[in-house]
Formats: structure tokens, sequence, C-alpha cells
């Protein structure tokens, strides 16, 4: 992902948060509405998460020192992590306590053209955001399917933006389906399911997004295709044989460390080996630009030692 489209989606987001979550806290200062009171402290949280998500990406932007030679591209994971907890306690859980709240003490709404108003203003400027959110995305998209896309993405800005777009939207929905019947039925009950549907929606995204993003924390591989790439560069067919074994690991969203063992001829010298290693990070560099750290190893490959199979233990392929 691009660090200019993740930062349009993301600004985005924060506009429109901010404006509907004063729009909301208005509505319910007139109106009692829990719902509102829920979308509002919803919508605030996704301010928050959309500010952390940009001070992410100003930190990993940092240049690499001694203590952290590989940079600071996991920044970008952290902050990613961090916006799954706000969202799960400040979005999902408070609206959970607020639903609960109204259906053991409910009261009619008053002013209920505030929520009404509030909230078809709030799907308009939540559909902006999520149309912006989903053309940053089909750039990168490609043929995937949108839950690939959230699974497999190493930006985390993205797939965070996208499911808190979605959420919201859902979310006033469900809150103008507890507004409404509360206004049909003059029971307010129907006011606080709609909160607690809400708080179950949020808690169940940000277990999705809590999920992911440990996976991104923990470090994830290149993807299929990053890795054929690198295997077919690699390969020169006189030099370089072929790849005993490769690892890669993505340092940030947008660097990628390539570590390989490469078999390479006996009878080769020492300087024919290091021009070989030189031209394969090159090739490699040009066919998967993010594999910025690369660390390839020679050695001779030995066919007995390969049919053994892998062993963790063990370096395959050599001796």
């Amino acid at each position: 992902m691009s660090a200019s489209g993740g930062t349009k989606a993301i600004v985005a987001a924060l506009g429109a948060n901010l404006a509907i979550a004063a729009a909301k806290f208005v509505a319910f200062a007139f109106s009692g509405s829990s719902s509102m009171l829920a979308e509002g402290v919803h919508s605030l949280a996704d301010s928050g998460n959309q500010g952390l998500l940009l001070l992410g990406g100003k930190k990993a932007k940092r240049a690499a020192t001694e203590e952290h030679p590989f940079g600071y591209g996991r920044e970008r994971y952290i902050y990613g992590f961090l916006v799954s907890i706000v969202l799960f306690t400040i979005g999902g859980v408070f609206a959970l306590y607020e639903g609960y709240e109204k259906i053991q003490d409910p009261h009619p709404l008053e002013d209920w053209y505030w929520p009404i108003g509030v909230l078809v203003f709030a799907v308009i400027a939540e559909g902006f955001s999520f149309r912006t959110a989903i053309k940053e995305s089909n750039e990168l998209r490609g043929k995937q399917t949108w839950t690939q896309f959230v699974r497999r993405a190493k930006a985390p800005e993205l797939p965070v933006v996208l499911l808190e777009d979605l959420g919201a939207l859902v979310g006033l929905v469900l809150a103008l389906g507890g507004v409404g019947l509360t206004l049909l039925t003059g029971n307010g009950v129907w006011d606080g399911i709609g909160t607690m549907c809400i708080g179950a929606l949020l808690v169940l995204i940000a277990l999705v997004l809590a999920a992911e993003t440990k996976s991104l924390l923990l470090g994830e591989a290149a993807g299929t295709e990053e890795v054929a790439a690198i295997r077919t560069a690699i390969v020169d067919g006189e030099v370089v044989s072929r790849v005993i074994h490769m690892r890669t690991l993505h340092l940030g969203p947008e660097e990628l460390l390539v570590a390989a063992k490469i078999a390479v001829r006996r009878h080769d010298t020492a300087a024919q080996v290091t021009n070989a290693i030189n031209a394969a990070e090159a090739r490699i560099r040009e066919a998967v630009p993010i594999a910025r750290v690369i660390y390839l190893e020679p050695d001779i490959y030995d066919e007995t030692t390969a049919a053994a199979g892998p062993d963790p233990a063990k370096t395959p392929g050599s001796h």
C-alpha cells in the first residue's frame, strides 16, 4: 500500500468521523437517545483511531539506528493493533453497557427529529469515507476478494479504515432501526436493543482487526507471487543453479527482508560467486522493489542431503 493512498483514506475517514461525532452528541443532548450516545462515542473513538494510524505512519518513516538497524516500519503494525483495542473497549464495550442500561431503564425519545436527521447525515458522510477507502483499496486489491484483501494486506491502514467504515454504516442502520422502532412503539427498549447490536458489531470487527494485526506483528512472509518472483530472480542458470532454501519477512508494509541459501558450482572462484550474488540481488530488487534487505549465502548443493527432506533443526541442502 502506498503511503499516500493510505493517508488519503485515513484523512477522509477522520474528517467524516469528527463531523459525525459532533452531530451525534448534539442529537443525544436534545433527544436522550442511547443509540445516539453510543454512536457518538463510536465516531469519537474512530476519530482517535485515525489519529493513531496517522501517528504510526509518521513514526514508521524514521531512519534506522544502531539500536533498530532494520528501521521502524513495524510501528504501523503496532498502532494498527492499538486501534483494534480502542475499537473493542471504547466502541464495542461502551455500546454494550449503554444498551444494557437503556433496556433496564427505558424512556421515550424527545425531539425525535434530531437523531433521525443526524443519522441520515452520518450515513451520507460515512458513505463518502467508505467510497474513498474502497477506491484506494481497489488500486491494490487486484483479483483478490475483499476477505482475501483484508487477510493478506501487509499494510494495516486500508483494512482498518474499510472495516471501521463498514461497521459504522451497519451501525447507523441499526441505530436508525432502534430509533425508528422506539418512535413507532413508544417503547425505549428498542433503542437499547439497537445500541447493544451496535456494540456486538464493533466487538466483532475489533476481534478481526486484532487477529490480523497480531499476525503482522509476529512477522509475515512475502506473498506467494512475490516469493515466486524472488526465486526466479535469484537463479541465473549459470553460477547460481537453484535456491536451496529461502525465508522472507516483512520488516514493514513496504520493506521486505530476503534470506536465502543458494547453490553454486564447486569449481567457481570467489570472484565469480561474488559477482553472481551481486547480480542476483539486483534482479531481486528489480522484480520485487520492496525487497530492500537481502542476504544470500552460497553453498554447494548436495542431492543426498536435500533428499533427506527439510529439517527445521538443520540447514537443508548443505553439508
